[in-house]
């Protein structure tokens, strides 16, 4: 039996970029230096910039003449028909999520619901859309259809810069991890239908606080 492939500088370096777009390291409109990336990351100018490439390749950058790769910023129209796609996308994901998931996923997610509130508590931008990522991932992981997940994957590096404004919105961080608490309890009570309800009013709410920040 062949072993797999070993991951080489220039899949890891992608890997890592994209996890970067996906939970909002870098803002809309902001412009990409390869070298200041390449020195974030430990990692060369040519992986970075073949890793860059990919993005925009993915319609998560914009390739700009003469000014290199940009984040780029969402219409409002663009946003809404992101925010529908992943109301389904993710609605989906949670509800087969909620019947696969077992006692340590379920544990893994109580421990992530706690982290949100702690990091909003304390005003942790970075440490809030790190869990929030990991709770949503976690729960999508357990539907077990890698094609759901890869789509969900693709919508959110669309939508991945525009998170960095959550706690720009005034009242946002007394609101948003009710839902969470919310799909905690559906899936305590292997409630499937609630947890989806839950998912869905969490990406609502998130983004009626993001909507005002797209481009006009």
């Amino acid at each position: 039996m062949k072993s797999p492939p070993a991951t080489t500088q220039q899949d890891s370096t992608y890997q890592r970029l994209r996890q970067w777009v996906t939970v909002g390291r870098f803002l809309p409109g902001e412009r990409l230096k390869i070298h200041d990336i390449a020195q974030q990351l430990g990692a060369g100018v040519m992986p970075v910039r073949a890793a860059l490439q990919r993005l925009a390749a993915e319609g998560a950058l914009v390739n700009v003449p003469h000014s290199g790769m940009l984040v780029p910023r969402l219409s409002v129209a663009e946003f809404d028909d992101v925010l529908q796609m992943r109301l389904l996308l993710e609605g989906e994901a949670a509800e087969r999520g909620a019947h696969r998931i077992d006692a340590a996923g379920l544990a893994e997610l109580a421990v992530l619901e706690q982290r949100m509130g702690e990091a909003l508590a304390t005003g942790d931008t970075t440490a809030y859309l790190d869990a929030n990522e990991l709770f949503h991932l976690r729960l999508y992981q357990a539907a077990a259809s890698p094609t759901l997940m890869a789509l969900i994957e693709t919508v959110w590096l669309k939508v991945g810069p525009l998170s960095n404004r959550l706690f720009e919105a005034a009242g946002a961080a007394r609101v948003l991890n009710h839902a969470h608490s919310d799909a905690m309890s559906a899936l305590q009570q292997r409630d499937s239908a609630g947890v989806r309800r839950a998912i869905e009013c969490d990406l609502f709410v998130a983004g009626q606080f993001l909507r005002p920040f797209c481009a006009a």
